[in-house]
């Protein structure tokens, strides 16, 4: 009887180590996953993924890897992972680019990777606010910069256009000036400042920009402006030298969703500030 009883329990751990093993399998040979298994794992559910997913340091289960494993940032399965963070259903950008970025990541004699807590890459956050009763939107530029031990993310600028043509000179700037003697007459022709409506800035030190934030500040201190939501959101990185690369999150079925590369652009010499004066909208 106890013979019988050790020979099952023998049996059933075999069993239970066999069905293990297959399981173990299935998850790491998506051939063998089913359709609702495959896009959970395939989809790049989080930014900080997409950081481990393009420098291979997580495997496709989504566990992350020690650097003493043999796959950690192998160059064939950072390939198969990069290739599948391109949103495949935007034809804009070109196969052979694609492949040349791919290419130039993974070489092995000088891969790039990528960092969250390296510089070079920032969020464009796309908000909702109240002005009384009229919704606006606010473009929002945010910022991860070093404090303490740690690091946190600021807003670093805004765009919201009525901001922009604050103060805009023109060719007769020259000519609207307080005259140096001024003073003698105790700055009464300040009135002339103050009724010259969108030129009183023709009367401000040479160079003078408004400061955005301090008046995005100012509205918000007293009620002006009232936030409502979070709209859209997109990252745009320039980690990579001679390139630059946009991520979007994609929620729609299918395998091929998460944070996607959205845009890519090879980057010429002295373009990296043209493309970012562009998104911040500042040429």
């Amino acid at each position: 009887m106890r013979l019988f009883i050790f020979i099952s329990i023998g049996l059933l751990m075999m069993v239970l180590r066999s069905q293990a093993q297959v399981n173990d399998q299935s998850l790491n040979n998506p051939d063998n996953l089913s359709a609702d298994e495959k896009s959970f794992y395939a989809e790049t559910k989080q930014v900080n993924q997409f950081f481990r997913r393009f420098n291979a340091e997580e495997d496709f289960q989504g566990k992350r890897l020690s650097p003493d494993d043999p796959l950690y940032h192998d160059p064939e399965m950072r390939k198969k992972y990069i290739r599948g963070l391109f949103d495949e259903k935007d034809t804009r950008i070109p196969e052979k680019l694609k492949s040349a970025f791919i290419n130039d990541v993974t070489w092995e004699q000088n891969p790039k990777y990528i960092s969250f807590h390296g510089s070079d890459w920032f969020g464009e956050v796309l908000a909702k606010f109240f002005k009384g009763k009229t919704e606006l939107e606010i473009t929002l530029f945010m910022k991860l910069v070093k404090e303490n031990l740690g690091t946190k993310w600021v807003i670093d600028d805004i765009y919201y256009p009525p901001y922009e043509g604050l103060y805009r000179p023109d060719e007769a700037s020259s000519t609207r000036f307080l005259h140096p003697l001024s003073h003698e007459l105790d700055f009464m022709n300040l009135d002339k400042v103050f009724k010259s409506g969108q030129q009183t800035g023709d009367y401000f030190y040479q160079g003078y920009k408004p400061d955005k934030l301090t008046i995005f500040l100012y509205e918000l201190n007293n009620n002006i402006l009232k936030f409502n939501y979070v709209s859209g959101l997109k990252f745009h990185f320039f980690q990579i030298d001679g390139w630059y690369f946009e991520i979007t999150e994609f929620n729609r079925p299918g395998l091929n969703r998460g944070w996607l590369i959205s845009n890519l652009i090879k980057l010429e010499d002295g373009q990296k500030d043209h493309v970012k004066n562009f998104i911040y909208r500042t040429e």
